[in-house]
């Protein structure tokens, strides 16, 4: 990646210190507001062993959906390969501060080290991060319908809903109109890349270069790609999401929260909404935001069926918080053995092809398919 997405040791050091603030803050005095630490570790040691192993198992199975998505987006890329290149980046992003545009050079640089150009992965990123984004956005529409049919109705779910739609069919539309027509590719890569100029301006940055013709070739790339692959994307993707939330319902009913404390339609609603409240970069992996959020929406939501928060928080924090051990902390140590695979698995390097052409070259590192154009959609594919 160029150097020009390097930044100064003083920021770095700031945002890490930032960082490390709110998730002290969060542990050390938010959460302890709505359960005591002693009792979730009490309700934690109370799960029998066939329950940690079915829980375990579970997460594992959801560690392996995600490299089905990533093979599906990048024609070629194997199995082992895929597993080696999710846990080393998500390693990265969970425990760095702006740990996803890091993240975005390690999968980089493993990918060029097995052959695939520049263009494939910035087609690979994106796309599989627009569908990633489809599903983040679909899930909280979908859980709302599921409370609505089921009666439960208020004002705030409704607002909430429409908002929901509205969000969701303007992103379907945008890439829509997007795929529709090379004429319209063109004009959205060059508003995209106004819009990008503006922004850089802003950090005294240069400008981009037209991205009108980017926008056309990867509109072809795209196309090219999903024709032969969007069920097999769309399918992978659903399960990777899917499975996450199965590993947070699977940990709720282990350690005592049973349907009738929290329904999987009440589950799932809180699941999708901290899901999109995590999206924003406040920590590394979301670390503290998303444990605090889940915790304070389920008990939130186990209130509004009408149990009592003092019988159940303890239950529910320890949920939250086994959950975030086996999905966030797990990948750390797979995500070190994946480094030292990929160093030591030469036989799987190849020489990655010609550059492709991605505009004239003039806006340097603001081109379509380095960090600045796949660090969000990169961000996207990493599970909090």
């Amino acid at each position: 990646m160029d150097s020009g997405h390097t930044k100064s040791p003083t920021r770095r050091a700031i945002q890490t210190l930032v960082s490390l603030a709110i998730v002290v803050g969060i542990f050390v005095f938010a959460f302890p507001q709505f359960a005591d630490y002693g009792d979730v570790w009490t309700e934690i040691t109370a799960m029998t062993w066939i329950e940690v192993v079915t829980l375990s198992l579970v997460a594992l199975w959801n560690l392996v959906t995600y490299w089905f998505v990533l093979t599906a987006v990048m024609p070629g890329l194997t199995y082992p390969q895929a597993a080696v290149s999710n846990q080393a980046s998500t390693a990265v992003a969970n425990t760095l501060p702006g740990g996803g545009a890091i993240a975005v050079g390690v999968t980089y640089a493993m990918y060029q080290s097995w052959g695939f150009g520049k263009a494939e992965f910035a087609l690979a990123a994106i796309v599989s991060g627009v569908w990633n984004n489809f599903a983040k956005l679909g899930m909280p529409v979908l859980a709302l319908a599921l409370l609505a049919l089921r009666g439960e109705i208020t004002t705030a779910r409704v607002v909430a809903a429409v908002a929901g739609i509205g969000v969701l069919v303007g992103f379907v539309a945008v890439w829509s109109l997007f795929l529709w027509k090379d004429s319209l590719a063109r004009r959205i890569g060059f508003f995209a890349g106004r819009m990008a100029t503006r922004l850089r301006k802003l950090f005294g940055k240069p400008p981009v270069s037209d991205w009108g013709e980017a926008g056309a070739d990867f509109r072809e790339r795209a196309l090219g790609l999903l024709r032969t692959r969007w069920l097999r994307l769309t399918i992978a993707t659903l399960v990777s999401h899917v499975s996450l939330y199965i590993v947070l319902l699977v940990t709720l009913r282990h350690v005592g929260v049973g349907g009738a404390i929290l329904s999987w339609i009440e589950v799932l609603a809180v699941f999708a909404f901290i899901r999109l409240v995590s999206a924003l970069p406040i920590t590394p992996g979301g670390v503290g935001v998303v444990e605090l959020g889940l915790t304070v929406g389920l008990q939130v939501a186990a209130n509004f069926a009408g149990v009592s928060e003092t019988v159940f928080e303890a239950k529910i924090a320890a949920a939250v918080l086994v959950f975030r051990a086996i999905t966030f902390l797990l990948p750390l140590p797979l995500g070190v053995i994946s480094w030292f695979i990929w160093r030591a698995k030469t036989s799987w390097r190849r020489l990655p092809p010609p550059d492709d052409e991605q505009g004239d070259g003039s806006s340097g590192d603001a081109e379509p398919g380095t960090a600045d154009a796949v660090e969000r959609q990169m961000g996207a594919n990493v599970d909090p």
